[in-house]
C-alpha cells in the first residue's frame, strides 16, 4: 500500500472516529434535554397542577434513542461492560484473542439489529402507529437508532482493524 492511501486510511479513521464521538456528545445532550424536561413537567405539575402532557412518551421514545447513540463509543472505546475476573489471570495474548472475538460478536449483533430495525421500521412506517398522547409516529425513533447502528457497524470494524494491527501480544 503506497503511503498516501495508508495516510487516506488514518483519515479516514480518524473522522470516523471524531463522528462517532459527537454522536455520542449528542446522545449526551439528549439525556440532558430528557432531564430538563421531566424537571419541568414535574415543577410545573406540582406548581401549577398543569404537567407537560405525554412527557413520559417523549422520555420513553427519546432515551431508547439515546442509549443506541452510545453503544458506538463504547464498542470504539472498549467501554463495554465486561467480566474482568474471568481474564485477570489470562495471558495477555488470550484477551486480545477475546477482545477480537467480542468485536467480531458486537458486529454479528449489530449487522442482526440494523436488519431487524430496519424490519421495524418500514412496518411503522407502513401501518402509521404513533404515540397515545402527542400522536409522534414511531418511527421517527427508528432513523436515529439506525444511524446509530451504522455507526456501531463501523466502530467494530474499527476495533477489529486496530486489534489486527496490534503486535503479537507475548504467551
Amino acid at each position: 500500500m503506497s503511503g498516501d492511501a495508508a495516510d487516506a486510511g488514518w483519515a479516514s479513521k480518524g473522522l470516523a472516529r471524531r463522528v462517532i464521538e459527537g454522536w455520542a456528545l449528542l446522545g449526551g445532550l439528549l439525556l440532558l434535554g430528557i432531564a430538563l424536561m421531566s424537571t419541568w413537567s414535574a415543577a410545573s405539575g406540582f406548581i401549577l397542577h398543569k404537567p407537560l402532557q405525554g412527557d413520559f412518551e417523549l422520555v420513553e421514545m427519546l432515551v431508547a434513542v439515546a442509549v443506541f447513540m452510545f453503544l458506538p463509543y463504547c464498542q470504539l472505546t472498549d467501554a463495554n461492560v465486561t467480566a474482568d475476573i474471568f481474564t485477570a489471570r489470562a495471558s495477555a495474548r488470550t484477551v486480545k484473542r477475546l477482545r477480537l472475538l467480542s468485536a467480531f460478536i458486537a458486529l454479528g449483533f449489530g449487522m442482526l439489529l440494523l436488519w431487524r430495525m430496519y424490519g421495524g421500521l418500514l412496518d411503522y412506517r407502513q401501518y402509521v402507529e404513533t404515540t397515545t398522547i402527542l400522536r409522534i409516529p414511531i418511527w421517527y425513533a427508528y432513523v436515529p437508532v439506525l444511524m446509530s447502528l451504522v455507526l456501531l457497524l463501523l466502530a467494530c470494524l474499527i476495533s477489529i482493524r486496530d486489534l489486527l494491527r496490534e503486535p503479537p501480544a507475548a504467551p
